[in-house]
């Protein structure tokens, strides 16, 4: 069974998974009892040279479900799917699907033939561009820090290695060869960034890349072809390598791992049959790309970066001899970043006793500042400059607003009451708040929009999904303007919301974000730098939900900071169904009492059972007990793959409810379908047709055109979900099917997260016996790896 991010991570934090063999070259109540026999995993990885791109069950995606290439069939692993791979990223399912795309059904051609047509940019790919404009923009300034931080000069052992080696970098010689080690030592914290200019306007982002030229194609595919590697893949390595893609493959066969779904014992195979005797498991290009291979993959997993010993420790499993020198190697060439982060000072040290002779040294102490422990980590400067940026701006919200802003919010809090009232207050008199609470709690949010509004200030709510956005449209009042709820992706991309003002920067004064644990360090940066001066930001959401699916936990690192106001809901979510999730939330699986049939527990002895009577309750059951359409019902489960996932109850359940040959691509006419424009972002939709210019979907109530190229990966059967592609949505009824197979893999998030989609019922299909009370009472988030609670302390003290 495959699973998100947060059921696949390592026990550690920012530990990729090390248990498995070195691959090299060669050279009622929710606990009610249910039978069950264990499904099989679905794990099975593809043989061959490169084969993880289209070649059966075990290839998967290197990203996750909304992004990247899939194959035809397994359950999207982040670039590592297969027995035997060690990565920080999580395997098939939902850490498939949380990040990058899957495999939607067969070729997508059928009857749609023909190619997109010309036209304007769609909200995805307007998107996708401000996302690389805001990257750009990021990089530009950090190209102009041109002197050198005067810090570290008093390191020593790792810490002080890796200072001269990113120095040695910069000056173009080769690092010292004792990188790792020795311990880290203490050091001084480094100077706090400087805050960088405004956005661009996002009506200047460059034009999307343009295929890679078919020469250049046609030479990669001859490569790939005379090493026995598929020649599919050669549009993508065009594409990710460039015009001499080819040239670079022959010099380094190692970078076809920059290929989405590529994994390492497929690009040993590959090289072994360019290099020969040549290759070999030590070979320093082997070494360098696995180092940037498993930061993306602990990126997958949520990490925006690891420690050194986790890093070494994941090299040495690939077979990488020199694990410290492949480290090296990576930061010489630019492909990593090292970073040392001042930590805390640590409480023994004020504690000690004196020891002899400390008096006379007493007075030369005081003269200098005492220093501080350090944290070196490795990452890749994509996530780098992101997590920097999110704390310079997260800075700049917070000491920008006007002691005076001549708004008088005492009228609009003495009118609301409760937690409202409070957060009203709290805004009033900070740039930058913190709102926690469930489903009943978004009336606090949409009561400070609306008395906002009614002061005369530009405030716009930005929700996850569409599903979001129409629930809180509907708590504020029935005159507000429709720019009021927006999309979070609608917004940054300029397709909803106020736009731009001649500085770039969102024309509004305050920013609700609802939804706010689903933030990755790259979307809450853009958010942040997107803000003009003096503009307040509220984010809001349940705390206990699953994190994002990118990289990072901004929401859980502010909170945890404290450096800003937080307003905690005291409204409860109602009914049987609120109390139930409410004491997931703290880890008790409570019997509650269901009169009206709010909840059904439904006990299985194995998959295929499973998978019967979750078609029964969807068809026929739930329609027919409470007048809930099939339409109206959501499937969770916790992964795609296997004999319970995605892909089986999404066949079983278009034979029952929409029947049909699948002739545009394996979909038909009706079929409920799973679209994900971004990374990060499933919708919801159904198939209307297809054409020469692609499938042809609604989603929430918008037509939209996915282009043939982008079916297979961008578009799935959305009868079942996952509980990453269903966060942040919420339907009259939910399925939850929890076979054998998955009792390894659930969690108090999950479980909390699959069984809050429910609105009016919650049916229960339960096969993993004691599993799951153990998964909610014992299994908390799996930690990630974070700089962003470090870097803010710098800038930005704790709230008082």
């Amino acid at each position: 069974m495959s699973t998100e991010p947060e059921t696949t991570e390592d026990a550690e934090p920012g530990t990729p998974d090390t248990g498995a063999e070195t691959t090299a070259p060669e050279g009622g109540t929710a606990s009610a009892a249910g039978g069950g026999d264990t499904g099989a995993p679905d794990t099975g990885g593809a043989d061959g040279p490169a084969g993880a791109a289209g070649s059966g069950e075990g290839g998967g995606t290197a990203g996750a479900d909304d992004d990247g290439p899939a194959d035809d069939g397994e359950d999207g692993s982040a670039g590592a799917a297969g027995d035997g791979d060690v990565d920080a990223g999580a395997e098939g399912g939902e850490g498939g699907e949380a990040a990058g795309g899957d495999a939607a059904g067969g070729d997508a051609g059928g009857d749609a033939g023909g190619d997109k047509a010309a036209g304007e940019l769609s909200e995805a790919e307007a998107e996708l561009l401000a996302q690389r404009l805001e990257r750009e923009r990021i990089e530009r300034r950090k190209a102009e820090k041109k002197a050198p931080i005067d810090s570290g000069a008093k390191l020593s052992g790792t810490a002080a290695d890796l200072l001269a080696a990113v120095r040695a970098v910069e000056s173009g010689q080769k690092p010292p060869q004792t990188v790792f080690s020795e311990p880290a030592a203490p050091r001084r914290p480094a100077p706090e960034p400087v805050r960088r200019p405004q956005p661009v306007p996002a009506e200047a982002a460059p034009p999307a890349p343009a295929p890679a030229p078919a020469e250049t194609v046609a030479a990669v595919a001859r490569l790939l072809a005379d090493a026995g590697a598929p020649e599919a893949l050669a549009p993508q390595a065009a594409t990710a390598l460039g015009e001499g893609a080819a040239e670079v493959l022959r010099a380094d066969p190692w970078q076809l791992l920059r290929i989405t779904g590529v994994r390492p014992e497929q690009a040993d195979t590959f090289a072994r049959a360019l290099l020969g005797p040549d290759c070999g498991p030590g070979d320093e290009r082997r070494g360098r790309a696995l180092t940037g291979w498993l930061l993306e993959q602990a990126a997958v997993a949520g990490h925006t970066a690891l420690e050194p010993a986790a890093l070494t420790a994941a090299l040495a499993q690939r077979g990488v001899p020199d694990p410290d020198a492949a480290v090296q190697s990576a930061i010489a060439e630019g492909e990593a970043l090292a970073f040392q982060d001042a930590l805390d000072e640590p409480p023994a040290a004020a504690a000690a006793p004196a020891a002899p002779g400390a008096a006379a040294g007493a007075e030369e102490g005081d003269e200098e500042e005492a220093e501080r422990p350090v944290r070196v980590l490795i990452g890749l400067e994509r996530y780098a400059l992101a997590e920097e940026s999110l704390a310079d701006g997260l800075a700049r919200v917070v000491n920008s607003l006007a002691k005076d802003d001549g708004v008088d919010w005492a009228p609009a809090a003495a009118s609301a009451s409760g937690s409202a009232a409070e957060l009203i207050r709290a805004v009033a008199g900070h740039g930058l708040v913190l709102h926690t609470g469930g489903e009943a709690a978004r009336a606090e949010p949409a009561a400070l929009v609306a008395a906002a509004r009614a002061l005369g200030l530009r405030a716009v709510a930005a929700c996850h999904t569409p599903d979001g956005r129409r629930r809180f449209a509907a708590l504020l009042p029935e005159d507000a303007a429709p720019e009021a709820a927006v999309t979070l992706a609608g917004l940054l991309s300029g397709a909803e919301g106020p736009g731009r003002d001649a500085d770039g920067a969102l024309a509004l004064d305050l920013l609700v974000v609802l939804d706010a644990p689903q933030l990755d360090v790259e979307s809450a940066a853009m958010v942040v730098e997107s803000l003009p001066d003096g503009a307040r930001l509220v984010l809001s959401g349940d705390p206990a939900v699953l994190w994002s699916a990118g990289p990072g936990r901004v929401f859980a690192d502010l909170l945890a900071a404290r450096t800003c106001p937080q307003v905690a809901s005291r409204t409860p979510d109602p009914g049987p169904l609120g109390e139930l999730v409410s004491g997931i939330g703290v880890g008790e699986l409570n019997q509650v009492d269901a009169p009206g049939k709010e909840l059904v527990i439904v006990p299985v002895r194995d998959a295929g059972e499973a998978v019967h009577r979750t078609v029964q309750l969807v068809a026929d059951s739930v329609p027919r007990a409470l007048g809930v359409p099939a339409e109206q019902t959501v499937v969770i489960t916790p992964g795609h793959g296997g004999a319970a996932g995605t892909r089986a109850l999404n066949a079983a359940l278009k034979e029952r409810l929409n029947p049909g040959p699948g002739r545009f691509g394996g979909f038909d006419p009706g079929d409920r379908i799973a679209y994900s424009p971004a990374p990060g972002r499933t919708v919801p939709g159904q198939v209307t047709g297809a054409d020469a210019n692609g499938l042809h979907l609604t989603c929430a109530g918008a037509p939209v055109v996915v282009p043939r190229e982008r079916v297979e990966q961008s578009v799935r059967h959305g009868w079942a979900l996952t509980a990453h592609q269903a966060v942040g949505s919420r339907w009259p009824a939910a399925v939850v099917v929890l076979p054998g197979d998955a009792a390894q893999v659930l969690s108090r998030p999950w479980v909390y997260t699959a069984f809050g989609r429910a609105e009016r019922h919650l049916s229960v299909v339960h096969g993993v016996e004691q599993a799951l009370p153990r998964a909610v009472a014992e299994v908390p988030p799996k930690p990630r790896t974070t700089r962003l609670p470090v870097l803010l302390r710098g800038q930005v003290p704790p709230a008082g």
